[in-house]
């Protein structure tokens, strides 16, 4: 008797398979899309992805906790902030709470470097949502949202 190469899929488990698949070629279209906008400031979609973590938080941040927020491993994130601070967008401070955990900070480079990116970013998501209606997104976002959560409890 043969026995099933691969195990069968409920109708939801096909479904989230097939639109896991999606996500992973919206991820890679949105990336390159996202470094051919910000390319002319100097950045690419991961530099651009932490300028803004760090532009959006309430306080100054070390690394560590940056990744925490993104969702992305530490090293990840440690490799883009040595190359943005190379280039001047960021510096670090010292941390109050911790010796080694440098805070990452915006330099005026980076704060202008990430106005400018978000001034391009408004019409070209406006573009991207064209026929969207806010309800669908808000769905799609409820659902992205809800398999990060089970993924990240795992």
């Amino acid at each position: 008797m043969k026995t099933a190469r691969y195990p069968s899929h409920t109708d939801a488990g096909a479904a989230l398979t097939a639109m896991m698949l999606d996500i992973f070629r919206a991820n890679g279209a949105l990336l390159a899309a996202g470094d051919r906008l910000v390319a002319p400031l100097g950045l690419t979609s991961a530099r651009w992805q932490v300028l803004g973590s760090i532009a959006l938080s309430e306080h100054a941040l070390p690394v560590a906790h940056l990744a925490r927020v993104m969702g992305l491993s530490r090293q990840a994130v440690q490799r883009v902030v040595n190359d943005l601070e190379r280039e001047g967008f960021v510096q670090f401070e010292p941390n109050p709470h911790h010796k080694r955990a440098h805070l990452v900070v915006l330099t005026d480079k980076g704060a202008d470097a990430y106005a400018a990116a978000s001034q391009q970013e408004a019409p070209w998501a406006n573009a991207l949502a064209e026929g969207m209606s806010p309800e669908e997104l808000e769905t799609v976002r409820r659902v992205l949202n809800t398999l990060t959560a089970r993924l990240d409890a795992d």
